[in-house]
């Protein structure tokens, strides 16, 4: 039996799961690695780190499945997408720990970007704002604040890369630095358009061209890996960026399927064809993926705050023990009394994107206790959900016609108590999958495509299986006055911005 092996190098742990060609799961291995906080708002990772636990991972996978190389058909990679890596051509050494996708510290550079007139110009070719999010001010950054990396970089000595494109290159003993479409599209210096680096975007970013990987389909040969890794060389056949991979898991082929992971944060995507819709939103315009030279578009949306809001009842307010209590615990709520949670701890992400506000509480009574509280926190959730599914129906012009699906994953999911509120407020089904682990499956599939393990994304897509469908059973009456509530709960957070 041919095996494909994902790599899912995340933001807190790397992990490698086996898939079989049935698309089961035959193996998983998981391994966290530490996070550097050198000051307020800078995160990072070392590289190295990130290298090691990705091949303990893999080894101990293979083992687990009593598989060896050459029962690996390939390997697809799906990573966390905006962290950067600069490394020398040479050695091979970074030049300083990766910049982390959730880093702050180049604010200022975009202030300054910005006040130049610099964000329509962006927008309009990368389907992006100006948001120290993104990889393109980490680099700039990097060759500035590392003495020497600038006149190096212009010598063409160092190489850049997200994390997909640095596991590559050391995957293959230094032979290929390529990354694709998906993770290009997020770096601040890709045109969506073109499918090309943009040389205006390297100018206004300060960014030599030098540096920049190769950049391929999604589905793709990208080089095999050296044999003394595994005991015997692997072909790597598929890169994307982790919430692109979760759509190609989630089987979201068609124009009008949406999905969305419910981490920490919730990121939602709804795929809109070969055609690129521009937000007037604050929605993000990307790749979703490409193949066979073909890109495929999507409007894409962040919530910063999904799962931690949980995370804060447990460990802030130690008002649950574990996560799975949330559901029963807001069950047992007070049905007359509305409390709304606007979860804005680090700011508000999409449509808003204000990172200056911060959280609140509205409608608390003198009977408001831990049940009301657990309630408010899901429901905030689900509220956020919409806006962003209201933001995609009007930036979209086929929404009106298009059946729109939501597909949906990640650790939140679990809760059939938010999943069914969820399909309330959006009055619309939701649709949880017997595989929960679809940004793997991703990276898989469009590995397993590239090695004729898997079929063509059509058959492909046959094989997604439903677990439940939460259907929509709230009144028009109660949607529409709790949609009311929400929208009055941010408007205050909002105008709390104001006064400063």
């Amino acid at each position: 039996m041919s095996f494909v092996l994902a790599i899912d190098q995340g933001t807190t742990s790397s992990r490698a799961i086996l898939f079989r060609g049935d698309i089961s799961i035959a193996a998983i291995a998981q391994q966290e690695f530490p996070q550097h906080f050198p000051a307020s708002g800078w995160v990072e990772h070392e590289p190295e780190d990130i290298w090691t636990s990705t091949i303990a991972t893999c080894r101990e996978a293979l083992k687990k499945a009593d598989a060896t190389a050459k029962d690996i058909a390939a390997i697809g990679i799906t990573n966390q997408r905006e962290t950067v890596v600069v490394w020398d051509r040479a050695t091979g050494k970074a030049i300083h720990r990766a910049i982390v996708w959730q880093d702050r510290r180049t604010s200022d550079i975009c202030t300054k970007l910005k006040a130049e007139g610099h964000e329509p110009a962006i927008t309009a070719k990368t389907g992006l704002i100006i948001d120290p999010y993104f990889s393109g001010t980490k680099v700039a950054w990097l060759l500035d604040h590392v003495p020497g990396a600038r006149e190096r970089a212009e010598r063409g000595e160092l190489m850049f890369g997200t994390i997909d494109c640095y596991l590559l290159w050391r995957l293959t003993g230094g032979k290929s630095h390529a990354s694709d479409a998906t993770n290009a599209s997020r770096t601040l210096l890709f045109n969506i358009h073109t499918g090309q680096w943009d040389d205006e975007l390297l100018k206004i970013l300060r960014v030599p061209r030098s540096l920049l990987p190769e950049v391929k389909d999604s589905s793709a040969d990208f080089g095999d890996t050296v044999p003394e890794l595994f005991g015997g060389s692997i072909m790597i056949a598929g890169i994307a960026g982790d919430q692109q991979a979760a759509t190609i898991g989630q089987a979201c082929f068609a124009p009008g399927m949406m999905k969305s992971t419910y981490g920490t944060g919730c990121f939602a995507l709804l795929n809109t064809g070969t055609t690129p819709v521009t937000s007037n939103n604050k929605l993000l315009t990307t790749i979703a993926y490409q193949l066979a030279g073909r890109r495929t578009y999507a409007l894409e949306g962040s919530i910063f705050v999904a799962g931690s809001a949980v995370q804060w009842l447990r460990d802030g307010l130690g008002i649950i023990k574990q996560a799975s209590e949330t559901g029963p615990l807001a069950d047992k709520s007070d049905s007359m009394q509305s409390v709304y949670l606007v979860p804005a701890f680090v700011g508000l992400g999409a449509p808003y994107w204000n990172p200056r506000v911060r959280g609140a509480l509205f409608g608390l009574t003198r009977n408001t206790g831990p049940a009301e509280l657990a309630h408010a926190a899901l429901e905030s959730v689900c509220y956020q959900t919409f806006d962003l599914w209201a933001a995609m129906r009007a930036d979209w012009p086929d929404a009106k016609t298009a059946n729109i699906v939501l597909r949906v994953d990640g650790g939140m999911t679990a809760s059939d108590w938010t999943m069914q509120r969820l399909a309330d407020l959006l009055d619309a089904p939701v649709d949880r999958p017997m595989i929960q682990e679809t940004t793997a499956l991703g990276a898989a599939y469009l590995a397993g495509l590239a090695a004729g393990v898997y079929p063509e994304p059509e058959k492909f897509a046959d094989n997604w299986r439903l677990e439940h469908r939460f259907k929509p059973a709230m009144s028009a009456a109660t949607r529409e006055r709790k949609l009311a509530g929400w929208a009055r709960a941010v408007k205050g957070v909002l105008a709390s911005d104001e006064g400063e």
